[in-house]
């Protein structure tokens, strides 16, 4: 197996958790006519979600807000 297999089995693919569907789109869509967020914000809160994940680490969205059962925490908050 090639090196860059190898890291690309070893790697990454335990990294990637969420593989993104038409329908996943379609959630993340929704989620930002629903948050006000632009369209990469969502995407990322979206795969949060469907991931199950508790806490979502931003610097760039509102610190202690809950979405659907995900938990935005800014780890730079109070520094």
């Amino acid at each position: 197996m090639s090196e860059s297999r190898e890291y690309l089995q070893t790697v990454l693919r335990p990294l990637c958790r969420h593989t993104p569907s038409i329908a996943f789109y379609d959630r993340a869509l929704l989620l930002r006519e629903e948050t006000g967020y632009s369209l990469y914000d969502a995407l990322i809160v979206m795969a949060a979600i469907e991931s199950d994940c508790q806490t979502m680490l931003s610097g760039d969205l509102q610190h202690d807000r809950t979405i659907r059962g995900v938990r935005i925490a800014n780890p730079f908050e109070g520094l």
